[in-house]
């Protein structure tokens, strides 16, 4: 498996677990009385975060990404349902 497509399934899985954190765990933190379940999904969801990192970079070497590219992917993975239009763009520039 490529770089590029290990990076896009990395992204996909922080990407749905940042959509978890926030409009499941921290529902029920915030109005259920369940702070476990941020810190459970909290943990799993940093690991993703330095999985992303770690992948986006590996990425960058083999498929020559730009920095332009690196940055844009990067910052949608900071907005709510960004990894999805990241996962978008990441299958136009595999079929290419």
């Amino acid at each position: 498996m490529s770089e590029l497509k290990k990076f896009k399934l990395i992204n996909k899985i922080e990407g749905i677990s940042y959509i978890i954190l926030l409009f499941i765990a921290m529902p029920l933190k915030y109005q259920f009385g369940y702070p476990i379940a941020t810190k459970i999904a909290g943990m799993i969801h940093g690991l993703l975060v330095f999985a992303f990192i770690y992948q986006i970079m590996e990425a960058k070497k083999e498929a020559a990404l730009t920095w332009k590219e690196v940055m844009l992917y990067s910052v949608l993975s900071l907005i709510p349902f960004g990894s999805f239009y990241t996962d978008k763009l990441l299958n136009q520039k595999i079929n290419n």
